[in-house]
């Protein structure tokens, strides 16, 4: 007893009275870290904190908490899914389909939100348009049996619902599901074998994309770089197959990265000549068409304030100043193909949008072509096909001249960048018993001990250029809200460009987002 002599009075064991019902039920101290716990996080589980923790703070509240706008047809089709368990869109041909069981009804609506744009596309016939749906699929599959793979697909796809919605809320859901993936990733980089590449690479991919300093995504490009190369042993065995083709134009990016010599001054003033020109000629075309009008015009101020800067010559300062246009890459061709009018208008200002990619890959020499250059170039080279064939119907007729006429420097642009392409330097494969030696430090993976919010990118500084108005406010910025990440950091915070009024994408006020001589934000969106 204490005080007796018999030694120092034994301490008393504290029990947490608020830990996850995982780590009870596992008989293990939790570290009640929100919105997920340790112990979860590293057994890749869900955290029940993700359905809400008795807290006595509002500002503990877990993102799980938030609540997506939904239409009536949207939450009717989830409601159902989750009753069923059926996947509402079998037309994907996702197998294994998500549980639904597994997944809260937040999750479900994002997985919802990304199948419906893919589906309605696909069912169109235009998936092979854009970036990234005619994969989703596939990310799908895998999801359904990787939770890190799943979380990075969560992340994805509240990325794009806070770019269209300026969302602060579903803001916070994909920086969330973003940092789960991330841990996630790197311990499954720890396990590397054939039977996880694809998960790891889907996993890559999806926070490569999403990425947005230079450091996270040269990490991340280093590690599909390196997985790609793995994967060559037993590409015929991978979902991916096509992908990891050594003919596919995007891993050919990824396996021979390297810096190319910066084009000289003069150069880079025709470039950029010719790439605004192109787009005042479409803006004659586009007369009428208002949604395709703004995003053109969005583009071509980018252009302008391209033209009155100086030219990027860190890594940094290139991945900041290709930013925004990557961002819109992935974005504006889902708002265009999903509307219901002619896609005439919309398919030649997504050629434009590509084919700029591709002009100005070589003013970034750092970021190479693999940023979003081959990325761009397959579905512009897609709609140079339909556009093509569209001339065909029309004839000599003054649509075909017109299509004929708009079309001009995307053709040449892409023709230009598929002959580079084809001479580019192959790059040894390693060997089956190298790649499956693969380590987290190999590849490059930062470590959980890095998820700091602390990094915010440095943003790029214009010489003075025309004063801007309302309706032209430029977009040529990176994020400078912080993150959840720091190494393989900070995801995304940047706003889409900024809508007219009546169409209905938020106000003036939240889509303002200005740089050096230009209004500055009150708020920042992904």
């Amino acid at each position: 007893m204490a005080g007796t002599g018999a030694g120092p009075s034994r301490r008393s064991h504290t029990k947490s009275r608020k830990g996850c019902k995982t780590c009870k039920r596992r008989h293990i101290r939790c570290d009640e870290t929100y919105p997920q716990c340790r112990n979860c996080t590293k057994h890749q589980v869900r955290c029940d904190y993700m359905e809400g923790v008795g807290s006595d703070t509002e500002s503990q509240q877990s993102p799980e908490q938030s609540s997506l706008t939904l239409t009536p047809g949207t939450e009717s089709r989830v409601n159902l899914w989750q009753q069923t368990g059926n996947f509402p869109y079998p037309e994907l041909q996702v197998f294994p389909a998500p549980l639904a069981h597994e997944l809260s009804k937040t999750e479900l609506t994002l997985i919802h939100h990304l199948s419906t744009i893919s589906n309605d596309l696909l069912l169109k016939g235009t998936t092979h348009l854009t970036t990234w749906t005619q994969k989703m699929p596939k990310f799908l599959s895998i999801a359904s049996s990787y939770p890190y793979v799943m979380h990075a697909l969560l992340s994805f796809s509240a990325n794009h619902l806070a770019w269209v919605n300026s969302s602060t809320e579903t803001r916070n859901l994909h920086l969330h599901h973003g940092s789960i993936a991330l841990r996630g990733l790197h311990d499954a980089i720890g396990n590397f074998s054939p039977a996880n590449a694809d998960a790891i690479l889907a996993a890559s991919l999806l926070l490569l994309w999403q990425a947005t300093d230079w450091r996270s995504w040269s990490s991340l490009r280093a590690g599909i770089q390196s997985v790609l190369s793995a994967m060559q042993t037993w590409q015929h065995e991978s979902i991916f197959t096509e992908f990891v083709a050594s003919e596919d134009v995007l891993a050919i990016a990824f396996r021979v990265h390297q810096r190319r010599p910066s084009v000289n001054p003069s150069d880079r003033v025709i470039i950029l000549q010719n790439t605004a020109f192109a787009l005042q000629r479409l803006q004659a075309t586009l007369v009428g068409n208002d949604i395709e009008l703004h995003y053109t015009g969005q583009l071509l101020i980018y252009i302008q304030q391209l033209q009155n800067t100086e030219p990027a010559q860190s890594p940094d300062d290139q991945f900041n100043y290709l930013y925004q246009l990557r961002k819109w890459l992935f974005w504006i061709p889902v708002a265009l193909l999903q509307r219901q009018s002619g896609q005439g208008p919309g398919l030649l200002t997504l050629a434009h949008f590509y084919a700029a990619a591709l002009s100005l890959e070589p003013l970034f020499p750092d970021l190479g072509s693999s940023f979003c250059a081959a990325t761009a170039l397959p579905p512009l080279e897609a709609i140079i096909s339909v556009t093509n064939a569209m001339q065909s119907e029309h004839g000599a007729s003054t649509s075909a001249r017109e299509i004929a006429s708009s079309m001009q420097y995307p053709t040449q642009t892409a023709m230009e960048y598929r002959a580079r392409v084809v001479h580019l330097p192959s790059t040894p494969i390693q060997s089956a018993q190298a790649a499956m030696g693969l380590t987290p430090e190999m590849v490059n993976y930062n470590s959980m001990g890095n998820l700091s919010p602390a990094f915010a990118p440095i943003v790029p500084h214009f010489l003075p250029s025309q004063p801007s108005s309302a309706s032209a406010t430029p977009f040529l910025e990176v994020p400078t809200d912080q993150s959840f990440t720091f190494g393989t950091q900070n995801w995304g915070a940047v706003p889409s460009p900024r809508f007219p009024p009546q169409y209905g994408y938020g106000s003036p006020e939240e889509q303002t987002y200005g740089f050096t001589g230009f209004v500055q934000p009150t708020a920042v969106w992904t």
